[in-house]
């Protein structure tokens, strides 16, 4: 179905960053968006703790239902999967430091029996914004602490295959989002490699930069995937 051009029924999305420069980059992308779609951009914090509370809160308090949460903002990519400047749409919204270290390796939260590990976007969606992004579509992994060195990335790149990008806020967004019914997205652009910490590398204004272009895409998908029902 080809993309409607009226004002139709809205679609309300909620979009949770973690800093107001990944904020307004978002807003950019969305300035001459439709009437249709109602979007609300929040600068939570940083971290899943902040994304949690930020989400959960606007959430609870919006005067009407949200159809969609998207945590969007810049993090790392892991190579080849995704370099610096490309954007990254999860397959997954993973929890990848949440668990325990034991003697035989790490144990994520699941398998501890406590609780899920990984959220699900709707995998149509994901990958139909993918596309329209040109995005790679893989697992975003969530961390409270970013990686800083070569033998971490590689830990988490085993642990993870196919892992696409790192950020410190999607699992918390997504973790909110659930017990509301609120289907999730997460969108990142890639500011420098998951690695060895090196300031000198990393690329934040491209990286903002296709954060806007990347939400200036959405609306055409976002048009098609309300028709859904």
């Amino acid at each position: 179905m080809s993309p409607r051009t009226d004002d139709g029924p809205p679609l309300r999305v909620l979009v949770v960053t973690a800093v107001p420069p990944e904020r307004d980059a978002v807003v950019n992308g969305l300035n001459a968006a439709p009437a249709w779609l109602v979007t609300e951009v929040l600068a939570a914090g940083v971290g899943p703790a902040a994304a949690a509370a930020g989400t959960a809160t606007a959430l609870a308090l919006a005067p009407e239902p949200h159809d969609l949460v998207i945590a969007a903002g810049i993090g790392g990519g892991f190579a080849p999967a995704a370099g610096v400047g490309g954007t990254v749409v999860a397959s997954s919204i993973v929890a990848a430091d949440l668990g325990a270290q034991t003697s035989d390796g790490f144990l994520d939260v699941a398998e501890l029996g406590f609780g899920v590990a990984a959220h699900e976007p709707p995998e149509g969606l994901a990958r139909a914004v993918a596309t329209a992004t040109g995005a790679a579509l893989g697992p975003v992994l969530t961390v409270s602490t970013v990686t800083g060195t070569a033998e971490r990335a590689a830990e988490l790149a085993k642990r993870h295959p196919g892992a696409a990008a790192e950020a410190m806020e999607g699992f918390g967004v997504a973790t909110a989002a659930a017990p509301a019914g609120v289907p999730v997205l997460e969108i990142r652009c890639v500011s420098n490699a998951v690695g060895p910490r090196d300031r000198a590398a990393w690329r934040i204004p491209a990286a903002l930069r296709a954060l806007t272009d990347a939400f200036a895409a959405l609306p055409p998908v976002l048009d098609t995937w309300r028709d859904r029902g």
